[in-house]
């Protein structure tokens, strides 16, 4: 190994022969399965290399931005598998993860994040937070403060910008002491412990009083930049923010009390990405997609702005005679800004920024999805095998039973 360290520092050595530069390129490929795979085929230095955890930290970490959307989970009941949605050489196996949960047990799913999965095992009254790839689980005891027996939790697990040791899961809910209250808690692996309860007012949900309001849990916690959001309530339409720095909780109203009255329910609604990086959400009435942003002005006033609407009968040549068949949002991938879409035809992506849209299902049964993104190498068979597969994003992580 020295002597090719002092070969690849000769200012006479050929490009690819300086294992610094060799590096910088195999950096810059697409962060898909077959990436590292196909060059780790060209020699055994190149494999050495590809194959360096130093060098599997770095790649991670430069791609933590833009991970592929490798698939998604479906859920059917009591069953819950992987639908992989990338074509091959990226196509990972269908069968390449084995869901935790043990059968007949209780269980939601709260979303997936930076390659881990959020459940809420009902039967146990635990959280569990699950590696997909490497099979690695830690579980969490619900901490004081939420009302789990009367009213739904939702949550989300991340990880913290440059850290792919440890992760942090925000839960939120109703308050089981006082009803009138929105709490919120942190937990960070790196200490093990959860944070303070943060609180916030709970919005009035109708006028009888027979609807109660509460976090909704049929939509993952969306995170945008610092924070993340999710939807509150039935009848009301609030938006319910937790900053990650601050640890606090604010509520949004959003501009849609008319939209309830003709028949607009929040599965027709999901918090996005706007364009340029901001709040936003997505409205389908019918069979047109409505795409919100939040504006701040110049004397800091913030407002609600329809950016676009676009007819998705013509975009993916619907027929508009389909009766109650309208367009129903499954889930989004928040880090490809990707909406999923199940209409009379199949399931859909699409891309609303760039009017990109792929078909990834005939199915018309799918009720649940949840979106896997994750910077993922396939074996080095390339596509074939499932043996030598990791997702790069956890390859250090330190998880306990």
């Amino acid at each position: 190994m020295s002597s090719l360290r002092r070969r690849a520092r000769s200012p006479t050595a050929a490009p690819l022969e300086d294992d610094d530069l060799l590096a910088e390129i195999l950096l810059r490929l697409p962060p898909l399965p077959s990436s590292l795979p196909r060059a780790s085929a060209v020699s055994r230095r190149w494999r050495s290399l590809a194959s360096d955890p130093r060098f599997s930290r770095r790649f991670r970490a430069h791609h933590r931005g833009n991970p592929p959307l490798l698939g998604c989970f479906t859920r059917d009941g009591q069953n819950v598998r992987f639908q992989p949605i990338l074509e091959p050489p990226n196509r990972v196996p269908q069968g390449r993860f084995s869901f935790p949960i043990a059968a007949g047990d209780l269980f939601k799913i709260l979303g997936c994040r930076h390659g881990l999965m959020l459940i809420f095992h009902s039967t146990r009254r635990q959280l569990l937070v699950w590696d997909p790839v490497t099979g690695h689980q830690h579980r969490l005891d619900i901490p004081p403060g939420f009302g789990t027996l009367k009213y739904p939790i939702n949550g989300a697990v991340l990880r913290a910008v440059g850290d792919v040791h440890h992760f942090q899961v925000v839960l939120v809910g109703n308050s089981d002491m006082q009803h009138s209250q929105l709490v919120a808690s942190l937990y960070s692996s790196k200490t093990g412990v959860w944070g303070n309860l943060t609180t916030a007012p709970v919005p009035p949900g109708d006028s009888s009083g027979l609807v109660p309001t509460w976090v909704y849990p049929r939509m993952p916690g969306v995170m945008i930049g610092d924070f993340l959001y999710w939807l509150v309530s039935r009848n009301s339409l609030v938006i319910l923010e937790f900053d990650l720095h601050r640890r606090s909780l604010t509520l949004i109203p959003m501009p849609l009390e008319e939209a309830l009255t003709g028949g607009t329910d929040l599965w027709d609604i999901w918090v996005i990405v706007a364009e340029g990086g901001g709040l936003g959400f997505l409205l389908i009435s019918r069979l047109n997609a409505q795409l919100w942003r939040r504006k701040t002005n110049c004397d800091g006033a913030d407002s609600w702005v329809l950016e676009t609407s676009i007819q998705l009968d013509k975009m993916l040549c619907l027929n508009p005679e389909t009766g109650r068949n309208h367009p129903l949002i499954l889930g989004f991938a928040e880090d490809n800004n990707v909406v999923l879409l199940r209409t009379s035809i199949g399931v859909f992506t699409i891309q609303f920024e760039s009017l990109q849209f792929k078909k990834i299902s005939e199915s018309r049964a799918w009720n649940y999805l949840y979106p896997f993104e994750g910077v993922y190498t396939a074996d080095m068979g390339i596509g074939g095998g499932q043996g030598g597969a990791e997702l790069l994003l956890n390859t250090e992580d330190d998880f306990s039973q």
